[in-house]
């Protein structure tokens, strides 16, 4: 709600600057902030329904409306680009005349210190909840911000120079720069509702399982991490010895979603399919006393993020 709230006032400023000077290298900044108040809004919208528990016909909550938001989000701010660009290129050919750049300037200027601060911290919030949302929102804030600074320089030359032509030029340049920053977005969104693989944060679940596996996790293989906004649901396979009874077998399965939960994050949902050992995996396994091993131990297996992800047991090779 903050962040609409102070883009509401932002957006009234900016216009007001607009119509003081003419100008559309601060019309850019403008229509930015209405993607600002537009897009706030949806983010809003979509945090609280994200935020409802899990129901009968959400049996994996409400977290994808994230993604949707942020790529409508992403898709209003290449459209402000494409208008910004359109517009300036028009005014080469029917120029306007330039007004009290230095009240433009003071405006724009101070906008552009509000709008970075909201972002820093509009950002870290939704790094620190994983929601990207939030993340989407904050980095547009804060590329918005620096897009302030670029039009700013551009000002205070048209400023000093008297060359209006600059104004379009400086505007065609953060049109660019808004189209661009709105097309990853739009990339980060459609990964998301895709189900793109993070290959970041595999790395680290099989990091601290490596680090921390148990006699019995022979391996861990076809391993999988779903976003549902905020929430994470990793699935797997874990290997355990044959012979262990479903109360043992289910200890071990306990025990990697506590380490998971405990290193990475504790709101992370475990669904830990169990295999039983084969002859091929007596060769990687160093478990002691084993009484059931068919084949002599060959050598310890370091799980990596190639091994782990197939769909397949372990076996030295």
């Amino acid at each position: 709600m903050f962040v609409v709230l102070v883009g509401i006032l932002l957006l009234l400023g900016k216009f007001i600057a607009f119509f003081l000077t003419n100008s559309n290298a601060i019309l850019t900044d403008a229509l930015e902030s209405i993607i600002n108040v537009v897009a706030g809004g949806f983010s809003l919208y979509s945090l609280i329904l994200s935020a409802r528990p899990k129901d009968e016909n959400h049996p994996y909550g409400h977290g994808k409306i994230e993604f949707i938001a942020s790529s409508l989000e992403g898709s209003l701010i290449v459209v402000a680009g494409g208008i910004i660009i359109i517009k300036s290129i028009y005014n080469f050919f029917q120029p306007v005349v330039l007004e009290k750049l230095d009240y433009g300037i003071l405006i724009v200027a101070v906008s552009g210190a509000v709008n970075y601060v909201v972002g820093y911290i509009t950002e870290k919030k939704g790094s620190e909840n994983q929601s990207i949302v939030l993340e989407a929102g904050g980095k547009h804030l804060k590329s918005d911000a620096y897009s302030t600074v670029g039009i700013l320089v551009g000002l205070v030359l048209i400023l000093l120079t008297g060359l209006t032509w600059l104004d379009n030029v400086v505007a065609i340049l953060f049109g660019g720069i808004i189209c661009y920053t709105g097309v990853k977005i739009i990339r980060s969104s459609v990964a998301g509702i895709m189900d793109e693989a993070d290959y970041e944060l595999l790395k680290r679940i099989v990091q601290v399982l490596n680090e921390n596996r148990r006699a019995n996790w022979i391996d861990i293989h076809n391993l999988r991490v779903i976003k549902y906004g905020s929430t994470l649901h990793i699935d797997c396979h874990l290997t355990v010895p044959w012979y262990l009874n479903v109360q043992e077998a289910h200890d071990e399965v306990e025990e990697v979603g506590r380490l998971v939960r405990e290193k990475i994050d504790p709101g992370i949902e475990l669904f830990i399919h169990t295999d039983p050992c084969i002859k091929l995996s007596c060769t990687i396994c160093d478990k002691d006393g084993c009484q059931a091993r068919e084949t002599p131990f060959q050598q310890r297996l370091e799980w990596e993020l190639e091994k782990v992800i197939a769909d397949k047991k372990h076996g030295a090779y």
